[in-house]
């Protein structure tokens, strides 16, 4: 055990880590263009934030949640997922008081007791925007078209948007007197947490994975139907807006999202086979919901970095390179080790990628390894050419050899 990973967990190293870098990298760089700022929270919060953000009859807080009670007896849970936590800081810290909107990122752990399937692990990570401030469909518009531009400078082909609205709670009511009406005559076929769900939010029950209750569904009313008036309008904008940007769409009336604070728009992105990559939509009742004070529109999402790097495999998209070995500092003898090093460390302070020989090994083991890690140039400092003061760089690639003097090695990789 001491020597095994739990069940639902990863260890990120190799070509996995880099796929990972080069997608936080992105993900980072895009959401300065777009002047989103990080935050980071606490990887665990008061169980109540995310019973009442996220719902109680959610299967995240029924089903999945990691809680505990700490050494203060405080019921402690890890974050499921990333928005509670972001809108806590945001009231805590009084983010509300400074010009709005405030558009803020994260790249975070988050953990859910469930089975571990393809790219949803029991600790998996999450990229994710909160927009707070703002009612209008732009908001939309800008968060989804952060997405649209990650995927598609990640050279993802196969992944499409989904689009809906789920209303207010104005509308929800006249939509979920319709959806009970349909259930009461299925009543008998659901689940026990279903028929529980009907009673506390019965769009939950739109959103079950259980096969029989899916079938049961599969028919009932859509909220699509029961919006009203500012809703519907906000929709239609929302989808001109898109069509305007020509960012393509498909209205799918059986979104829903699996979190109980969604209003109005909820989309996701999925692959070729309808599996989900992000998900995401408007939320404003949440703030109000988590303070009891501050009612203020907000919208956002969370992609999950796994479910990206499987997308990635999976369409056998080609990332760019890892950075190349540049040099590869040989050392034959222990009297070349500190000038070999001198060189090591002044080519790294200009930022050059270097690595040099720290196993005592034989000349010929060292060319192996630096082959065996791509070193695009080799140089060999023994004796000989401590003697002489020159050393032979050769470029593994071509097989050319330039020699040049001992002081001048750092010069040949540095530009002037």
């Amino acid at each position: 055990m001491i020597t095994q990973r739990p069940k639902g967990t990863q260890d990120w190293y190799g070509s996995a880590m880099y796929k990972r870098t080069v997608i936080e990298e992105l993900a980072r760089k895009l959401c300065r263009a777009y002047n989103i700022k990080e935050i980071i929270t606490p990887v665990f919060e008061h169980t109540v934030l995310f019973q009442r953000g996220v719902g109680e009859t959610t299967d995240v807080v029924q089903k999945e949640m990691y809680t505990f009670e700490d050494k203060g007896n405080r019921s402690i849970t890890l974050k499921p997922e990333g928005t509670a936590g972001a809108v806590r800081a945001y009231l805590e810290n009084g983010l509300f008081a400074e010009s709005q909107p405030t558009k803020l990122f994260y790249i975070t752990p988050v953990f859910r007791y469930e089975n571990p399937q393809s790219g949803r692990l029991r600790q998996h990570h999450q990229f994710g925007v909160e927009f707070f401030g703002a009612a209008s469909p732009l908001a939309e518009v800008e968060v989804i078209s952060l997405l649209t531009e990650l995927f598609a400078r990640l050279g993802l082909r196969g992944v499409s948007l989904q689009i809906n609205s789920i209303g207010c709670a104005d509308c929800r009511k006249e939509y979920n007197q319709a959806l009970l009406s349909y259930l009461e005559d299925f009543k008998g076929g659901l689940c026990p947490t279903c028929i529980e769900r009907m009673a506390k939010n019965p769009l939950r029950v739109i959103d079950c994975k259980v096969p029989a209750c899916k079938e049961i569904i599969k028919d009932a009313p859509r909220t699509i139907d029961y919006l009203d008036e500012a809703c519907l309008n906000h929709f239609e904008e929302l989808k001109s807006l898109l069509d305007k940007m020509g960012i393509q769409y498909e209205v799918n009336a059986d979104i829903v999202r699996g979190l109980d604070y969604y209003t109005r728009t909820v989309f996701e992105f999925v692959n070729s086979e309808g599996f989900t990559i992000c998900g995401g939509g408007r939320y404003d009742g949440l703030v109000k919901e988590i303070d009891g004070k501050q009612d203020i529109p907000a919208v956002g999402f969370g992609l999950g970095l796994e479910r990206i790097i499987n997308e990635l495999d999976s369409e056998g998209v080609q990332l760019p390179s890892e950075p190349a070995v540049e040099l590869y500092v040989g050392i034959l003898g222990e009297d070349a080790r500190a000038l070999a090093y001198e060189i090591v460390k002044k080519l790294r302070h200009a930022g050059i990628n270097v690595e040099t020989d720290y196993m005592g090994r034989s000349v010929k083991a060292q060319m192996k390894y630096a082959d065996k890690i791509g070193a695009r140039n080799t140089v060999i400092i023994g004796a000989d050419e401590l003697a002489k003061g020159t050393a032979r760089i050769k470029n593994m690639e071509t097989g050319d050899e330039q020699e040049v003097s001992l002081g001048s090695i750092t010069g040949y990789f540095i530009p002037a």
